[in-house]
Formats: structure tokens, C-alpha cells, sequence
């Protein structure tokens, strides 16, 4: 089966300027360090007055920046940080984007809780009305951003990951894909941009020398190639996203999730994500795996 090329000749790369925002307990610290271990220089909580500046500074002026900017500043608005991306974007030598990460208000709650941190939102009052101010804050910034990554059910490793595969600038300018497994049991993927069904396929965990086993092993592929519906899916499959891709970047979208559910998360979906990754790797593509809910328990289907 043939395909469109994913990319023509790639463009001189740009410098990447990276904004980083979202709800305070989702993650924004990892993210920062995760962006300074890629080689970026790295900038935490600056006043929304001063990015400009330091975006136009000669000592960064070659680097490529994150920046995390939330409500812990007092002049905050999204308003502005949203006019100075637009400012931003203008500049024909960058590359901007806003990365906002987001989490469940329960998972935010326990977060604090444990940690003891007060919520820059909530230093007078109780923490949900805190969490609920920010929320209602931020929901504008969260529709308008590039990048949404929902750290409720993601591991501090696997947020990692995301950002490597989204933000790497040794990789050429494109459309970075990220394929997640998951289990319907614990929700869909919030940041997913097309979610897809393997439930209907063999699944291994009723055999029980396969059960204690993932998607990651050979003998539980193997279960799942044999079902005599995975040939045919998985054509059908390639066959809709890799012509689909070209015209996301055309569109300039820059990343793309796509999700791949199962009963557990553990067998069928891992192992379909393993092969769409293989896939897109193939054909030109940067792809980053992540299986979501892998290490959840063995012993339920």
C-alpha cells in the first residue's frame, strides 16, 4: 500500500521558544527541568512583562527557551500571555508554542495534601476554591494552547517522555506523534486527538500463562497476530493515519496523540501502540510510546 511522503525538504530549524503554563500541582516543575535536560535554556515563574526581553536578550538570543509562567505571579493574565505569543509568533527566526499542563481537580487535591504546599490560589481560603479560581482562570489558555498534557494517570516518567518526543530540537521540524496505550477501565486520554478501539481483538489475559505478561512481550503478540481480525485492522489503521498525517502539518499542527484503549491497559492496546509507533517511525515520523497504565494490576482484564 502506498502512501503521501510525510515531509518535503525540511525548512533552516528555528529557534524554539516554549511556553509553559497550567494548573499548579500538574506537573510544571518536571516539565521545566525536563525542557533544561533537553538543552533549553530554562527560566521559572518570569513576570510576564520581562519574557519579550529575554527572548530578544543576546546572551539567549541563539538558545532555544521554556519558560514557565502560572499564577504563583501576581501580574498574571492570560490576556497577556497570550498576546505576547501572538507578538512572538511574528518573528520570523522562532518557533513558539504553549505547552499547559492540566490534571483532575481530585488528583490536584491529593497532590497538595500530601505534599503540604499551600496553592498560590488558596492562601486564604479552603484549597478546592483555590483550584477552582485557577481553573476558571486558565480554561482560555488551555483552549488556545499547543500542546495539553493531563498528568492525572501519567507518571513523572512518562511525562518525561512526552516532552522528549514533542520538544526534542536535534529532530527535524515536523509533526511529532505521541501513541498512547491505556485502559478504558481508568478514562481515556484527555490530551488524545484521536482515540482508537482494540477490545475487539484475542485477548490474551484469559490465557493464563499470557496473563501475568504485557503487550511488550513476544509470546503475547504473537496471541494477538493471530487473531484473524488483527491483519486486516491494523492495514485499515495505517492506511487512515499516514494520509491523515501530511495534512495535520499543513494545517500546522505540530503534535499529534494518538490513544489506544483495551479492557486493562496491559496486552492489546500496548502491543497495537508498539506497531503504530514502528509504523510511523517507518515512514519519517518522530513517535513517542507511552504506555499509560502498563504497571496497573495484572490480575484484572
Amino acid at each position: 500500500m502506498s502512501h503521501m511522503s510525510p515531509t518535503a525538504a525540511p525548512s533552516p530549524v528555528k529557534r524554539r521558544i516554549v511556553l509553559i503554563s497550567g494548573m499548579s500541582g500538574a506537573g510544571l516543575s518536571t516539565a521545566l527541568k525536563t525542557f533544561e535536560d533537553l538543552g533549553y535554556e530554562s527560566v521559572d515563574n518570569l513576570r510576564l512583562s520581562l519574557l519579550v526581553a529575554l527572548v530578544d536578550d543576546a546572551t539567549t538570543a541563539k538558545r532555544h527557551l521554556a519558560v514557565s509562567i502560572d499564577t504563583r505571579n501576581a501580574n498574571f493574565t492570560v490576556d497577556e500571555l497570550l498576546r505576547i505569543d501572538r507578538q512572538l509568533s511574528e518573528k520570523p527566526d522562532v518557533q513558539v508554542s504553549i505547552l499547559f499542563l492540566d490534571s483532575s481537580d481530585e488528583t490536584l487535591q491529593q497532590r497538595f495534601t500530601e505534599t503540604r504546599r499551600r496553592h498560590p490560589l488558596a492562601i486564604d481560603r479552603p484549597l478546592t476554591d483555590g483550584i477552582a479560581a485557577e481553573r476558571d482562570l486558565l480554561w482560555r489558555l488551555k483552549n488556545e494552547a499547543d500542546l495539553v498534557i493531563d498528568t492525572s494517570k501519567t507518571s513523572v516518567h512518562d511525562l518525561r517522555r512526552i516532552i522528549e518526543g514533542s520538544y526534542r530540537f536535534d529532530l527535524m521540524e515536523g509533526l511529532s506523534l505521541s501513541v498512547i496505550s491505556f485502559s478504558y477501565r481508568h478514562s481515556v486520554p484527555r490530551e488524545a486527538d484521536l482515540v482508537f478501539d482494540a477490545r475487539f481483538l484475542s485477548n490474551p489475559y484469559w490465557d493464563p500463562a499470557l496473563r501475568p505478561l504485557t503487550g511488550l512481550n513476544e509470546s503475547v503478540a504473537a496471541h494477538i497476530r493471530n487473531d484473524p481480525d488483527y491483519a486486516s485492522f491494523m492495514e485499515h489503521l495505517s492506511g487512515l493515519l499516514l494520509p491523515l498525517l501530511p495534512r495535520y502539518q499543513q494545517e500546522g499542527k505540530s503534535y499529534l496523540t494518538i490513544a489506544i484503549g483495551c479492557s486493562g491497559g496491559r496486552h492489546r492496546s500496548v502491543m497495537i501502540a508498539e506497531e503504530l509507533g514502528k509504523i510511523f517511525t517507518a515512514n519519517g515520523y518522530h513517535a513517542t510510546v507511552v504506555h499509560r497504565d502498563l504497571n496497573r494490576n495484572p490480575n484484572r482484564a
